[in-house]
């Protein structure tokens, strides 16, 4: 359809009629001019015509809108806004727009992973050429079948760091095992490492892909996985330390992030998130973070910048994750807030560039306290 037969004013007056008939009428004309004039639009029409679809898309049938969404996938014109708003509606309606749309920018898909429904993921872990940033998101996210998807997407790009951390993930989430092993991307030293816990199908597999030497492998392997064994299966730290400081670099690291991630229990991955964002050794932390009474781990949220309600979540997380129980006198969390609010962020920076040069933590704190005492005099 031509754009030169709809005058502004028919449009509108289009735009106004209120029977699915004129709203579908619309709405395919509005797909055409994008889909044929895209090169030839003013500014101002496509303004125009993204303004009437902007206000009319959440009144009209889910059918208009799949149609729409399935035009527009592929269409290089679409408007930026459009496609978004496409991309966050049901699921059905979103995915053509999800999967295949190159308008939709990083930021966007970003913010649709971690906001919208895991069908919503699914269909954004297939898109091709996936980026790292949108890859650490979708990681992020901790849905195994995202994670999965994401892996069996050969066209998506992992970045060294969350490839490792996945790897070792897979110890314990056999499902990551088998699309890990097929990436074309996965590096020579990680699948040797996979040899140690895989099965015997997926291990030869590897064996014939990279060329391991088997005679060596097998007078390795029983003393390293005696060893591996023995040890609780949680994610290697230095696995953990690696995406957290890719994810530092990337400015990736937030409060919510953290919460996430202790939450679902990767307890490693927080410390070595947390080490990361406050500059600290992961050993300090891990001492601060299980420390009787919390005062420690209220200094780093006060130094990091975190929200009262941001600490308290963490605090109660920690306890639980702290070695030895997860028993806690309902009045430690009362004197933790307590210690909290009275420092404030800037006493609680000095200390955190102390414990950098110095871990005696224990002084540290009876210093801001005194800092503090000195300040309310």
């Amino acid at each position: 359809m031509a754009l030169e037969p709809l005058s502004s004013d028919q449009l509108m007056t289009l735009a106004r009629q209120k029977s699915d008939q004129a709203r579908e009428q619309l709405f395919e004309a509005m797909g055409d001019v994008f889909l044929e004039r895209n090169t030839v639009l003013t500014l101002q029409e496509r303004a125009l015509i993204t303004d009437i679809l902007e206000k009319l898309i959440r009144e009209v049938s889910r059918e208009i809108r799949r149609k729409l969404t399935v035009k527009l996938a592929d269409a290089p014109g679409t408007p930026r806004e459009l496609a978004v708003l496409l991309a966050n509606d049901e699921i059905d309606i979103a995915s053509p727009m999800l999967i295949r749309s190159k308008v939709l920018q990083d930021a966007d898909l970003i913010e649709i992973v971690r906001n919208r429904s895991t069908q919503h993921l699914l269909a954004i872990a297939m898109r091709r050429d996936l980026s790292t940033a949108v890859a650490d998101a979708l990681v992020e996210s901790g849905e195994k079948d995202v994670i999965r998807t994401l892996l069996e997407n050969q066209d998506a790009h992992i970045s060294r760091a969350t490839m490792a951390y996945l790897v070792e993930q897979s110890k314990a989430v056999d499902e990551f095992q088998e699309p890990l092993v097929k990436r074309r991307d996965l590096p020579p030293e990680l699948a040797r490492r996979m040899c140690l816990w895989v099965s015997a199908a997926i291990r030869q597999s590897l064996v014939d892909r990279f060329d391991i030497d088997i005679d060596k492998l097998d007078d390795n392997l029983e003393p390293i996985a005696r060893e591996e064994s023995e040890k609780p299966h949680e994610p290697d730290p230095d696995a953990a330390g690696a995406l957290a400081q890719a994810l530092g670099e990337g400015r990736k690291l937030t409060p919510r992030l953290l919460m996430q991630t202790l939450r679902r229990g990767e307890v490693p991955l927080f410390e070595a998130m947390l080490a990361e964002m406050a500059g600290l050794r992961p050993a300090l932390i891990r001492r601060l973070c299980y420390e009787q009474g919390g005062q420690g781990l209220a200094v780093v949220a006060r130094g990091i910048g975190l929200s009262r309600e941001e600490f308290a979540s963490i605090y109660l997380l920690t306890r639980k994750a702290r070695p030895g129980g997860t028993s806690m006198d309902p009045a430690d969390l009362g004197r933790a807030l307590e210690f909290f609010d009275r420092i404030n962020h800037g006493n609680a920076a000095t200390v955190i560039g102390r414990w950098r040069r110095d871990p005696d933590y224990l002084y540290a704190i009876r210093s801001v306290e005194e800092q503090q005492g000195r300040q309310r005099a």
